[in-house]
Parts: structure tokens; sequence; C-alpha cells
């Protein structure tokens, strides 16, 4: 919240007002409240030993995972096997089978023969579980900053409410898991975003479109970009909705996701050890080598649809899915109707091609958050990774206290930012907190 102070020279000048301390000193603080703290917070409950006061700070106002982004019939890539806890713990009250029991549906759960449910069952899991630690979190906090303190509790942590109030609590550990962050191309800077935006907000820019737009989405033509799993499925979806669909991808197909079980074994809690022990010439071949199980790559199933539909349409119409393959965004503008115009070229015959659409879905991937954009941390230039143990390491120094979950996808390996190793990452975490000595 901004308020007017008294100016020294008398000219009312409008300043921020300071961050009010609290008094909180918590033991442990985790900033983020999605899957992996919330794992974490599980962890930290179910151990013999306690902790004293831990709290977490969750910039939504109420606990969801990707809501924009539950589209019907989509399944997770994962077995419900690899829930919040079950790697860790297998008599936890908390597992996925302990929520189909709570919400009666094991038995039919267990007819369906499948191993991955589906996206929004999933959700609803997370949710149930998340319901227990209500009285843990602070919803609708975003921090903002993060300083050292030079006596006290380690660290003083800065967050903001939503009408502006900033506050700091302080705490002796904190761990910071915020979650993935949309990457955006940067031909999508100044264009509007309820018609140019991430896949990760398709359902409520949907809703507005459909009141926007004269015809609805039945009527309306969409650009796809990006080639893998999240893009496959928001064509997909379009496409049901009778919407026109244009796909654009850099390579000459879509490629099946590697789902194959001993190569899955990348995802292994164990592997984490064995990848971060490889020199780091063979941890970034291993990265390139088994990408596609993960990034950009498709189910076989999904790509399997999209070509039969594709090669339907060009036998008997209507031609309603395109496909611009080894494609780019070169450029993009707004149309004269409200709509974008965008320019593709070609990357192997640099042709280009002018496609108008109502509005662009950009299923570009995503980004750590990890410690980025915190101020106080670390020093702009610095150098920051993650230790086996979780610590952030910052300019070749571990910082006590300060851990970091699903941000070191080079250290780690390729179950970093996944849900694959959440269990048991919060079980490591919740040992070194119960290991410290109060500072």
């Amino acid at each position: 919240m901004i308020s007017t102070r008294p100016d020294p020279v008398g000219k009312g000048v409008m300043r921020a007002k300071d961050p009010v301390d609290d008094g909180d000193v918590v033991d442990v603080l985790g900033v983020g409240f999605g899957p992996a703290n919330l794992a974490l917070a599980i962890a930290l409950a179910e151990s013999p030993d306690r902790i004293g006061t831990v709290r977490f700070l969750e910039r939504r106002e109420r606990f969801a995972w990707h809501p924009g982004m539950l589209l019907p019939g989509t399944s997770m890539q994962i077995s419900f096997l690899k829930d919040l806890v079950t790697l860790r713990n297998q008599a936890s009250p908390y597992s996925f089978v302990a929520y189909l029991g709570a919400r009666g549906r094991l038995v039919d759960f267990v007819n369906r023969a499948v191993l991955t449910p589906e996206r929004a069952e999933f959700a609803d899991y997370l949710a149930w579980a998340a319901a227990s630690f209500a009285d843990r979190v602070r919803y609708g906090r975003t921090v903002t900053g993060l300083s050292r303190c030079p006596d006290g509790p380690r660290f003083a942590v800065r967050h903001r409410g939503p009408d502006g109030d900033e506050r700091v609590t302080r705490a002796r550990s904190v761990v910071v898991a915020r979650g993935l962050r949309p990457v955006l191309p940067v031909w999508t800077d100044g264009l509007d975003p309820r018609r140019v935006f991430h896949n990760i907000d398709l359902v409520p820019r949907l809703g507005e479109l459909e009141r926007d737009l004269p015809d609805g989405v039945a009527g309306a033509r969409f650009l796809v970009v990006g080639g893998g799993q999240s893009a496959a499925e928001v064509a997909l979806h379009l496409h049901d909705c009778g919407a026109r669909v244009d796909m654009a991808f850099h390579g000459f197909g879509l490629a099946d996701v590697d789902e194959s079980p001993f190569v899955n074994q990348v995802f292994d809690p164990d592997v984490v050890d064995e990848f971060a022990s490889a020199a780091p010439e063979v941890r970034e071949t291993l990265l390139h080598r088994h990408g596609n199980t993960n990034y950009a790559a498709v189910e076989h199933a999904l790509t399997r649809e999209l070509y039969d539909r594709w090669y339907r349409q060009k036998v008997s119409g209507p031609r309603r899915l395109g496909v611009h393959r080894t494609s780019e965004v070169v450029a993009a503008g707004k149309a004269r109707d409200g709509g974008v115009e965008t320019v593709l070229r070609r990357r192997t015959t640099g042709e280009r091609t002018a496609v108008t659409v109502d509005a662009v879905v950009c299923a570009t991937g995503f980004e750590p958050g990890g410690l980025t954009g915190l101020d106080g941390v670390a020093p702009p230039d610095a150098t920051i990774r993650v230790a086996r143990s979780h610590l952030a390491v910052i300019d070749g120094t571990a910082v006590p206290g300060l851990y970091v979950q699903g941000a070191d996808l080079p250290g780690h390996g390729l179950g970093t930012t996944l849900l694959s190793n959440v269990a048991v990452r919060a079980g490591e975490i919740a040992r070194a907190l119960y290991q410290e000595e109060p500072s």
C-alpha cells in the first residue's frame, strides 16, 4: 500500500510504506505451497521428531494446482503411486489411495485398471491433502525478498498481501518451492494478453473468448505454438470445441515421448545421487539423451489421434487442423478485428506464411522459479545452484538453512521439476531440518 508521509522539504512526495515486522519468528518458513512444499508439510507432520513452528506463504488466494490447464479428460503422465507420500511412507494417511477411500471411489478407480489418474482428479487429491494444513498457510502473500540476518534468526522474509501491504517474517530456516514459471517468446511483448497467452492460462482465457467473440470458441481460429504434450493437448481440446486450429512447431513432426520402463528409471529417487556424482559433461549428455521422457515430446496415442484427424480431413474435410512443421513465429501484431496477425517462417526453406487468428496459445514451456526475482538473497551477478543436500549454493558457498526445491535440472536430473520425487525429496529436507542446530 502506498501512503503519504511528511516530506522533509514540504512537497508531499508519495513514498512506499516500509514493511511491517510482524514480530513472528518461525522455525521453518516455506515459500510457496504447491505440491513440493505440501509434501514437505506432510513429511514434517509425520516425523516422530517435531519442529516448533512451521509456516508457508502462498501467493494464490487458496490452494490450486495449475487450474488453467485442467482440460477435460487429460491424464497424468506418472503413476498414482508417485503421489505426495508413498515412495517415502507407504502407511501415510495422505496417499492417493487414502484420498480415494475418503472420496468413496477406491473400488471404482481399481476397476479402471489404470496407473495414471486424470489431472482433475489428481488436482482434487492435492487440494484434499492441503486442506489439513490450512492453519499453517498464509494465502494471498507474495514473497518479494529474502535476506540473511547478521544475528538472531537467520532470515528475514519480505512478503506482500493483496492490498499491497508489506510485511517481514523472520525464520530460522527457509524452504523455497516456487514451482515453474511460464516462458513466453519475445515476440509476444506488447500484445493483448487476452489474445496471446501461455497455455497455463488456457481455461480462463477460453472463458473470456467465449464471451467476447461473436461465434464463441467454436467459431474461432487459433494458433498453437509448441511441439510438446501441452501443445498437443491444447490443439486437440480446441479442435474438439469446434475451432479451427493451426499448430506450429520447430521439429519435422511431433516426437513421441519415451516412456519405456528402463528409461523411466531416470526418474528413480536413487538416480539423483548417481546423476549428481557424474562429471558435468556426462550430466549434460544424459539430459540431452533422455530429454524426450518429458520435454518436447507427446504421448503416442495423442500424436496418433491428431495425425488421424489431420489425414481424415484431407480425405473428406472440413479442414480445421493445420500443421506448420519446422516453423517458428517471427512476427506478430494486432489485427484490425482485434485478433492477431502472425508471420511463420519455415526453418528449412525460409518460406514465410501469414496466419491471422483470433488467439495464439503459447505452449512454450516453463522455467524453475528458484530464487530468481527475490530481492536481497544474492548479488545480481551471483552464481546460484542447488547442492545435493538441497541447500542453496551462492557463489560456491552453501547457505545454511536455505533450501530450494525443484530448481536444479543440471545438478539433480530430469526429475527435478516433476512430481516424481517430491515425496522422497521432502523426506530428505525434513531430516536435514531436524538435524540443524538452532541459530
